[in-house]
């Protein structure tokens, strides 16, 4: 009896071990998507911050400006449509310059105007020339101002040598934990490559032996996963506390939930097809290359 419990103790401290490699393995690996996420939603933050101002004529009516804002708002370039009429210009202008262009002027100089944030998928310079170009031609507008073409360019390409670069790091970090992760199971059933060669002896088929490594293996990656994944979310959950509260609007939940889902259906495939390239090595293995 006493024998059978050492043997299972083993076991668990073995599988412990597994699990606790696994598990820092794929931390690092959520963390890294954590990472992809915020920098992701990051940038579009960036590039949502475009602002384009419609001026309208002079001659332009009330109801007419209304109207141009509305048809603005409803297309799919725009976001945070604002309608300025002439007397909430007039009051910007006296507080941006301390001018009263009212008092100077008699009446009120200023038109209507609309302003408006451009949606990530058109903040490009071809994207925001196209938006000028189409507004412009709208009945009514005066003038359409935009920020310099070099500006969304320089800001675009500083985004994408950031996002390669992120994406480079991604892979080789993911390459690390793949390969730190097979080597703990690997390791794993190293030290039962007798008792593989002894069910072999008895008769046992390839696939009889195999099956037990590779779902215990696979149990012991989605339990690491579960445990990674709850560990991150635990820090999201408790990121404004801890100081960082920019990260919990930059990773919502439902993108911290398939973190969690891909950690543990990663973690079980990695390690079962870890467990699985292990098993048939170690099953096409002489007697005396168990030795090595």
């Amino acid at each position: 009896m006493k024998p059978q419990k050492e043997v299972k103790i083993s076991s668990w401290a073995a599988h412990t071990t597994t699990g606790v490699s696994v598990t820092l393995a794929l931390l690092t690996l959520g963390l890294i998507a954590m990472i992809w996420i915020a920098a992701t939603a990051e940038s579009r933050r960036m590039m949502e911050k475009i602002e384009i101002s419609v001026v309208m004529a002079d001659n332009v009516s009330d109801q007419r400006a209304l109207a141009i804002c509305n048809a603005i708002a409803n297309t799919r370039f725009a976001q945070n449509v604002r309608y300025i009429s002439k007397k909430e210009a007039l009051e910007n202008w006296k507080e941006t310059t301390g001018e009263d262009l009212e008092y100077v002027f008699g009446v009120n100089p200023l038109s209507p105007e609309v302003a408006f944030t451009v949606a990530a998928e058109y903040s490009t310079v071809g994207g925001v020339e196209g938006i000028k170009r189409s507004v412009s031609a709208v009945d009514g507008v005066a003038e359409v101002g935009a920020p310099d073409s070099r500006l969304i360019e320089t800001m675009n390409s500083n985004i994408r040598k950031l996002t390669i670069a992120f994406i480079v790091i991604a892979a080789i970090m993911l390459i690390i934990s793949f390969v730190l992760i097979s080597n703990t199971v690997r390791l794993s059933i190293y030290s039962k490559r007798f008792t593989i060669h002894t069910m072999q002896l008895v008769g046992a088929t390839d696939g009889f032996i195999r099956r037990p490594f590779i779902v215990a293996n696979a149990v012991v990656g989605a339990l690491s996963g579960l445990v990674a994944g709850g560990l991150l979310s635990a820090v999201l959950a408790a990121s404004s506390s801890l100081g960082f509260d920019q990260l919990g609007s930059l990773v919502d939940w439902v993108w911290m939930v398939c973190v969690d889902i891909g950690l543990i259906v990663g973690g079980a495939f990695i390690c079962a097809l870890a467990a699985l390239v292990a098993t048939t090595h170690h099953l096409h293995q002489d007697y005396s290359e168990l030795f090595k």
